[in-house]
């Protein structure tokens, strides 16, 4: 039993290294966008000294749609998007691996604070004179907003995709430094090691963007699913109470829905893309 036992230890060891790192390599994806007839661009720019890879479609004349994926995950979240005609007839699309995620430094995580200065040069280097507006999931919502706070007027507006922005709607989850502060991080599989920490930091996070949210003076379309049990669809009212020096709110509450309303929904989603700039 106790050989058995440790055969099965070392048979997760070894998956958790090697797997569920929600990445695929550059050279795949772009045999995988070339199938379905669309050029993708891939690159790791270096800010101060660190890697941020990113993923791109469509004409640099257009205005762009800059992805932001939650935790974990990868700019690949979005790839359904990026192959889309209908978009790329009206936009760019650009989808970034956040710190610690893809091939962006997988593994080492960084709180919102140090994402947002990884990520904001990155953004600034696809300005082209033309709107642009984030699209964040989960914690890719509250990291739209940070990038936001912290850059002004870098996005023409923001969507925020079941975007956990709330931090009263955030449990404590005090087991988490254990498994990313011992060696029990090594039974944590893929992303979900970086993932686990920055979970970890999004309470704290969340409460000092708290005080910021009145720098958010662009349009905001929040969407979010009512049967949400990651992200409770409370956090739509915590953002609206927010956003009062936003230009505009928009609310749309997609019933039954879930967290994955990214994939599950893309339909709903893809509508209210297609009219940002009406």
């Amino acid at each position: 039993m106790l050989i058995a036992f440790f055969i099965l230890i070392t048979v997760w060891l070894v998956f958790a290294q090697c797997s569920m790192k929600f990445r695929i390599s550059d050279s795949e994806a772009k045999k995988k966008f070339s199938k379905a007839g669309v050029d993708l661009t891939t690159e790791t720019i270096n800010v101060d000294g660190f890697g941020m890879h990113y993923a791109k479609t469509g004409n640099d004349s257009l205005p762009t749609l800059f992805f932001v994926h939650g935790s974990p995950g990868g700019w690949s979240a979005f790839e359904k998007y990026m192959q889309d005609k209908d978009l790329l007839a009206k936009y760019r699309m650009i989808s970034v691996d956040r710190p610690g995620f893809g091939f962006s430094r997988f593994g080492d995580a960084k709180n919102l604070e140090e994402q947002s200065r990884l990520i904001s040069p990155l953004v600034k280097s696809f300005q082209n004179g033309k709107p642009m507006y984030a699209v964040g999931h989960s914690l890719g919502g509250p990291m739209i907003v940070k990038l936001q706070v912290d850059n002004k007027n870098l996005f023409t507006g923001l969507v925020f995709l079941a975007a956990s922005v709330d931090p009263a709607e955030e449990k404590p989850e005090t087991w988490r430094p254990a498994f990313y502060k011992t060696p029990l991080k090594l039974l944590v599989p893929g992303a979900f090691k970086p993932s686990n920490e920055e979970l970890w930091y999004l309470k704290n996070d969340l409460k000092e963007l708290d005080r910021h949210w009145d720098k958010i003076t662009c349009p905001v379309w929040i969407i979010h699913g009512d049967k949400d049990s990651f992200v409770p669809v409370g956090n739509v009212e915590y953002a609206k109470k927010k956003l009062t020096k936003a230009t505009s709110v928009e609310v749309k509450i997609l019933p039954g829905a879930r967290h994955f309303i990214p994939w599950e929904n893309y339909g709903e989603i893809k509508e209210v893309l297609m009219k940002l700039m009406e």
